[in-house]
């Protein structure tokens, strides 16, 4: 008769906690694991991801400066979907601002 080991228990589950992550590297885009979301704490102005995606304000208050003299203020849980070719430089109007991008 052939004695087995017991099974190893499945790894436990992670969160990650998305405000810490940005704030690890402040000033600069973070990419979450597996994927081409980004992250980060905004520290002054700040160019954005180029490409079309979403914008979400996790925390504080932003200003998404956009072309021909356009603009939109994001307040938390708030967002905005850059279209393709769309440049955008995010600025903070309160501290610790946290922006997520999500790409199309």
């Amino acid at each position: 008769m052939t004695v087995r080991p017991p099974a190893a228990p499945p790894a436990v589950p992670q969160a990650l906690h998305l405000s810490r992550l940005a704030q690890g590297a402040p000033g600069q885009w973070v990419a979450l694991p597996g994927g081409g979301v980004r992250i980060t704490a905004l520290v002054g102005s700040q160019a954005g991801v180029p490409g079309p995606g979403w914008v979400v304000c996790l925390g504080g208050e932003a200003v998404v400066d956009l072309p021909l003299n356009n603009f939109v203020r994001l307040r938390a849980t708030e967002s905005y979907r850059v279209p393709p070719g769309e440049a955008w430089t995010a600025l903070p109007v309160k501290a610790a601002t946290v922006l997520l991008f999500i790409p199309d």
